[in-house]
Order: structure tokens, then C-alpha cells, then sequence
């Protein structure tokens, strides 16, 4: 006799696999860019980096017979989604050359709650008082986390709070991206806003120089592993329940701990263990409602 309920939990346990996958790679990203914004100015890095994707991603459209400029890509969505990923990267970037690895990443796993209330505020979803309290417990878990007026208050969080508000906008933008773009459109979309963007910044903060052979693998790898997170991410969602395989996104917290700890000598402090925690446990539980509500 047949079991029905095999398959579903195996779907979850592949996805949450990817979905974990995806935040190493994610976090071992932001490591080699930050490795390599040691030496290169971030503008020219930020531009590579956004080419170096374009050509990824334009290659897999052309592989599926798809069409690399598609006229859906200059919609009103799209162009919204462009403006906050550019917006993101940049600020993101910045913030990753000059602070602590671990506290951007510890700040940037609140992007989930500003969605939701982006949602709720923007595109008129129903947010009940339990998910509103969590959001604003979560927001104080950021606060713990930069300090803001305090002695160990470090200026340069603000970009990283920029970079997390742009990743929240550009998630929310792409729900309304047009469902006639693929993901490999979209990738395109995503990465290629991030040449003038970078070359703009280049502009502003100094001409470029030529990457040394180090510098240019730490950008290599850190595409590499940026575009092998990105197509994990899209699995997972794809083949578990979005409500089980999501949680596992907080794992990227302890791959960039970890990571900063190793490769940059970084001892995060107990304000920000105790500000992720608090920002951990309120993006669960915001999950956790979402899954009920459904």
C-alpha cells in the first residue's frame, strides 16, 4: 500500500537542503567581495560583479530559447525592482568593504519583517496585532544591534540598514514583477543595473585600477558563488512548502558569523547576539502566523 505522505516530507527535506545551500553561498558571496573591495574601489567591483551575472544569466536564457531583452523588462515593476536593486547593492557593498561581516549579516536577516510590513503597508495585506507587535520587536532587535547614540554606535550599519530596506523593496517589487519573465530574465535584469550603478559610484569616488590576480579571483568566486546561491534559492522555493523551506533562510546568519570570525578576525558582541536572537525569533514567529493564517 502506497504512502502518501512520503513524498511531501522528502520535497521539504530537499528544499530546506537548497534553501541552506543558497544562504552558504550567499554568505561565502559577501566574503569574497568583501576580500576584494580590500583592494579594488567598490564601484568597479559592484560593475564587474553586476557583469560578470549578465553574462551568466544571458547565456542560460539563450540556452532555453528565451529572449535576452524582453519588452517586459522596462514595465513599470521592473523598473521600480531595478531602482531598489541597484539601490541595494550599492549601499550593501559599501556597508560590507568598511564594517563587521557578522553584524551586516545579523541586520540584514530583518529583510523578511520589512517585507511583510512592507506588504501589509504598500500592498494592502492583512497583517493581524501578533505580526505587528512581532515587526516592531524585530526592528528593536536591528536597533540593539547599530546602537544608535550609543558608544559603540558604528556609522557605517546605516548602509547596511540602507542595503537590507533596498532588498525588502526589490522582494516586494518582484511580486509584482510580470509573469511572463523567466527567472533568467529576471536574473538579467537583476545584475545588469548593477554596471551603471557601479560605474556611476566609480565616478563619484575615484577612477579604477587594475584588480591583481587576487583581487579578480575574490570577485570571481564571489559571483561563482552568489549565482550558485541564486539558483539553490529558486529550488528550494520550488520544491518544498514555502512555509516550511523560508525558516531555513535565517541560517545565513551563522554561515556570515561564522565566516567573519574565520576569515576577519570578528567577535561580535553580546548586543548583537542577543539583537539577532530577538530579530530571529521575531521573523519565526511572523512566519510561524503566516503559516497559521493560511
Amino acid at each position: 500500500m502506497s504512502r502518501p505522505d512520503v513524498r511531501p516530507v522528502s520535497d521539504n527535506l530537499v528544499g530546506a537542503a537548497f534553501m541552506v545551500a543558497a544562504m552558504a553561498g550567499f554568505a561565502f558571496e559577501d566574503m569574497f567581495l568583501k576580500r576584494a573591495t580590500a583592494e579594488l574601489p567598490v564601484g568597479q567591483a559592484l560593475a564587474i560583479f553586476g557583469l560578470l551575472g549578465t553574462i551568466y544569466f544571458s547565456a542560460r536564457a539563450l540556452s532555453r530559447g528565451e529572449p535576452v531583452l524582453h519588452p517586459l523588462m522596462v514595465s513599470r515593476p521592473m523598473l521600480l525592482r531595478a531602482l531598489f536593486e541597484g539601490s541595494a547593492r550599492m549601499f550593501y557593498t559599501l556597508a560590507i568593504a568598511v564594517t563587521a561581516l557578522s553584524n551586516a549579516t545579523a541586520i540584514m536577516q530583518a529583510t523578511p519583517i520589512v517585507v511583510v510590513a512592507g506588504a501589509a503597508l504598500f500592498m494592502h495585506e492583512q497583517v493581524g496585532w501578533r505580526r505587528w507587535l512581532a515587526i516592531w520587536i524585530g526592528f528593536g532587535g536591528v536597533l540593539l544591534i547599530l546602537r544608535p547614540g550609543a558608544e559603540g554606535f558604528d556609522a557605517a550599519s546605516i548602509l547596511v540598514f540602507l542595503g537590507m530596506l533596498g532588498f525588502a523593496g526589490r522582494d516586494l517589487a518582484t511580486r509584482a514583477a510580470p509573469l511572463g519573465l523567466s527567472n533568467a530574465q529576471l536574473g538579467i535584469c537583476g545584475f545588469s543595473v548593477l554596471i551603471p550603478v557601479g560605474l556611476l559610484l566609480l565616478a563619484v569616488t575615484g577612477g579604477a585600477v587594475l584588480p591583481s590576480p587576487g583581487a579578480f579571483a575574490n570577485l570571481l568566486c564571489g559571483s561563482a558563488f552568489g549565482l550558485a546561491a541564486y539558483s539553490a534559492l529558486t529550488q528550494a522555493m520550488r520544491t518544498g512548502e514555502v512555509s516550511v523551506v523560508t525558516p531555513f533562510r535565517y541560517s545565513r546568519l551563522l554561515f556570515g558569523v561564522a565566516l567573519g570570525m574565520l576569515f576577519f578576525g570578528e567577535r561580535p558582541d553580546l548586543a548583537t547576539y542577543l539583537g539577532s536572537a530577538i530579530i530571529l525569533a521575531s521573523g519565526l514567529f511572523i512566519m510561524f502566523r503566516q503559516g497559521r493564517r493560511k
